[in-house]
């Protein structure tokens, strides 16, 4: 049996500072923390990092996700973390300098088992939240080595990779372009098919509102629509 995590200051420490980030704690929080520190074991790392050497894909987003940074100290600001939307509360950690990666998941029988850590919680709810903190870790996660199967210094990419996009004109950072029959192209404009928005000006030049309607707003007062009266 893997170490049990009741009273680890470091855990309560990385609760705290996720829960302030929500003005809350959940359990989901708590098991990105508790991933975060199981891969800095597995791995070797003394997490959180204050380097950019561990990257972290977390399979969904939201409270589980900055559970895993502030353990970690893998953020998507600093280019150490990335979202790949599975929907799962998984995340796979890889170390960039030797390129092993662990992917870990809550362990399937996770939830019925918080109910034998913390019998006496007045939800279910209360009882993921508790049991989570205290569970050993071979109890409450699973841990597999993986392989990545994409490659990781071109997602990384390098500083100052910067081209201009030869249909919308706007730029493009960390070589994310497309070429294509001669031409730079940005993704949406490549594969516009797969583009999460539209537009009805494709050009790029078209402005948010006439002139007329957009205003300095005063301190603390601001409209709920543009153009409203203020």
């Amino acid at each position: 049996m893997i170490e049990t995590r009741d009273g680890n200051l470091l855990l309560d420490d990385i609760l705290e500072r996720s829960a302030a980030l929500h003005r809350h704690l959940c359990p989901r929080q708590t098991l990105g923390a508790r991933m975060g520190m199981l891969a800095g074991r597995l791995l070797g790392l003394e997490l959180p990092q204050t380097n950019k050497r561990l990257f972290t894909f977390v399979e969904t987003d939201g409270c589980f996700a900055d559970g895993v940074s502030v353990a970690t100290g893998c953020w998507l600001g600093r280019r150490t973390m990335r979202l790949i939307d599975y929907g799962k509360v998984a995340a796979t950690f890889v170390d960039t300098r030797t390129r092993q990666a662990v992917r870990i998941r809550p362990h399937p029988q996770a939830r019925l088992e918080a109910r034998r850590y913390a019998p006496h919680a007045k939800s279910r709810w209360h009882a993921y939240l508790d049991a989570y903190r205290i569970m050993p870790d071979d109890v409450l996660l699973e841990a597999r080595r993986v392989e990545l199967t994409l490659d990781l210094d071109r997602l990384i990419s390098r500083p100052g990779a910067r081209v201009v996009c030869d249909e919308c004109g706007e730029e493009i950072i960390n070589e994310r372009e497309v070429h294509r029959e001669g031409q730079i192209l940005c993704r949406g404009c490549a594969c516009g098919e797969e583009r999460y928005y539209s537009s009805d000006n494709e050009s790029g030049t078209g402005s948010l509102a006439e002139p007329s309607l957009v205003r300095f707003v005063p301190s603390g007062r601001i409209p709920s629509l543009i153009g409203d009266e203020l």
